[in-house]
């Protein structure tokens, strides 16, 4: 059993939380917030739990790993202070906003013996080996991929304020919140592209609402779509020579089919998790409780490759973050 602790007080974090216990591979011990009432109210749904309100005491605390769902923009400095304490880290997506930032993580995780793991949840789905097992004999022409959901905090930002998710400050926008599960499957499934634009809907302050993606492959493109002022309630396709394979959504696949060129259909063998975080929240305990270092490797250069593109793609479309513009 993994001791658990967590930093970030949101939905997401109880979302995570109820996925870890019942794995049966993690409990929860202790609660990081900024205000102690706000990790005593999040603790109150749980019992026996340790609150914490300065960083550097919660990481001497005893648990093994910890789960961090803070803003985007504070997720770097946190995970090299809780592996530099010898903690795993599972860093909810996106990890970082900079790819020099994700190489400073690995390189921190080494040094002290410990696992860094992106919670980027449909890159661990089952459903993605068995689509990339079905496309192994396929000569791939290109896809659309998707994901765009209009948000909660979108009265919040047409009342004038600035939620996190749309600030500069806290390095938000839909390509790093939603469009970041596309790039997974895509990099899952098709290796790391070798060029990506990007045209976006943007706030005054550069942060996108939405925006349409382009991965470029040797012999192929990859469509991107990412929303938060929208939703798509399209399906996600990928394009043969054979026929086209359709997805039901970009996470949490309940359903794909294969449909060749003649209306024949094949229904792939696709059972959906009960729970939209069961997958990689059983993935990183097995990794910490008996390693594989080549399949590991594997997780941290294909984030590596999608921290790359997320890069490329914003640089494109001129979104930048607070602290880029202080640089």
């Amino acid at each position: 059993m993994l001791k658990l602790g967590v930093i970030g007080t949101g939905a997401i974090s109880h979302h995570f939380i109820e996925a870890a216990h019942a794995s049966g591979k993690y409990q929860l011990v202790a609660v990081y917030s900024r205000k102690l009432e706000t990790a005593a109210t999040f603790a109150s749904h749980y019992e026996n739990i340790q609150l914490f309100d300065q960083l550097e005491v919660f990481f001497k605390s005893s648990f093994d790993v910890v789960y961090i769902a803070s803003p985007n923009s504070l997720h770097f400095a946190q995970a090299k202070a809780a592996l530099s304490a010898g903690k795993h880290v599972i860093l909810e997506k996106p990890a970082v906003t900079q790819p020099q930032e994700w190489l400073d993580l690995i390189h921190t995780a080494e040094k002290n013996n410990c696992f860094i793991f992106e919670a980027a949840r449909n890159y661990h789905e089952k459903a993605f080996t068995i689509i990339k097992n079905f496309l192994a004999d396929k000569h791939v022409l290109g896809a659309d991929l998707n994901y765009a959901k209009y948000s909660s905090k979108m009265p919040n930002l047409l009342t004038g304020e600035t939620p996190n998710v749309f600030s500069d400050r806290f390095s938000g926008g839909a390509l790093m919140d939603l469009g970041i599960y596309p790039l997974y499957a895509a990099v899952r499934l098709f290796g790391k592209a070798k060029d990506a634009t990007y045209q976006a809907q943007q706030l005054d302050n550069s942060i996108d609402l939405n925006g349409d993606g382009i991965l470029l492959y040797p012999d192929y493109q990859v469509h991107i779509k990412a929303g938060k002022n929208i939703t798509s309630n399209l399906p996600c396709e990928i394009y043969t020579t054979d026929g086209t394979l359709t997805l039901n959504t970009i996470e949490h696949v309940s359903s794909a089919i294969f449909t060749d060129h003649q209306g024949n259909q094949v229904q792939l063998p696709i059972q959906q998790a009960p729970h939209t975080m069961t997958e990689e929240v059983s993935a990183f305990a097995q990794m910490i409780q008996q390693p594989e270092q080549t399949l590991y490797q594997n997780w941290l250069d294909d984030a590596s490759s999608v921290h790359e593109l997320l890069y490329i793609m914003r640089q494109t479309a001129g979104i930048r973050f607070e602290a880029e513009n202080e640089n």
